[in-house]
């Protein structure tokens, strides 16, 4: 008798314990979701479609760089020589070292390393203002020079390194007037290029803010790690735009071929 009842008892809690874990479930998880495995997918999908959209917005610039490029090219490859190397390889450090970190902190969100997590999304605040902090330098470099395309616009500076054909020498001389008025044309798809990119950088920052917050609750230390991976996404694209921003505006023909 005491065996059949130890037994019921146990057949109870069990039968208990079964139904309180088919009902619980994180506070992330949504109600149109039958499981969060189906939420962390949907959210996965909407992210790589967002992503796609914007493969496709930057596209569009790039392809009509490269078309105002070829039509104007003494004047592309002489106001390319006044963007400083330097400082943009400064960037493109910082900015690899920044998605170096994002990528730590995905990994942390997945092992659930919630002090690990919280500094490595900081380092990745930290280097994404410093490319910021760097863009600003060279911005206020091009607003001394008079190089932001409008009425103050200054040709004077845009000297094109032409190689003389008898003696097989570079020299400087300057762009003939019609041409010189063209490098507008790359400053402002370098400013649109650049601004776009850097406005992503701004969101960006301001989404891991957002995450920081959160992962000091310990809200991505439970198995909930969407977000971070979807943001791990977007911050590795906009990585990806600047290794192409870079060569294309600093360095493609800076030096004319002996």
């Amino acid at each position: 008798m005491a065996n059949t009842i130890a037994a019921a008892h146990e057949h109870e809690a069990t039968a208990s314990h079964g139904h309180d874990d088919h009902h619980v479930s994180l506070p992330q998880h949504r109600h149109h979701f039958e499981t969060q495995e189906q939420q962390r997918e949907a959210g996965s999908f909407g992210m790589w479609l967002f992503l796609l959209t914007e493969i496709m917005f930057f596209g569009g610039m790039f392809f009509a760089y490269l078309l105002y490029r070829n039509w104007y090219y003494d004047a592309f490859v002489t106001s390319s020589n006044q963007l400083s190397v330097p400082l943009g390889a400064v960037n493109t450090v910082i900015l690899i070292s920044s998605g170096f970190f994002m990528a730590l902190a995905v990994w942390a969100a997945e092992v659930r390393k919630k002090k690990q997590l919280v500094r490595y999304l900081i380092l990745t605040t930290i280097f994404g203002l410093a490319f910021l902090g760097v863009k600003t330098v060279e911005y206020k470099e091009k607003w001394e020079k008079h190089h932001i395309p409008g009425a103050s616009f200054d040709v004077h500076e845009f000297i094109n390194p032409a190689i003389d054909a008898k003696t097989g020498k570079a020299e400087q001389r300057p762009l003939a007037p019609d041409m010189a008025q063209k490098t507008q044309v790359f400053f402002f798809l370098y400013f649109a290029m650049t601004g776009m990119h850097a406005l992503h950088m701004i969101i960006g920052l301001g989404l891991l803010g957002w995450l920081i917050y959160r992962a000091q609750r310990g809200d991505f230390t439970d198995g909930y790690v969407a977000p971070i991976e979807n943001f791990g996404l977007y911050w590795h694209f906009v990585d990806i735009v600047w290794l192409f921003l870079f060569p294309l505006l600093y360095l493609i023909n800076r030096h004319p071929l002996q």
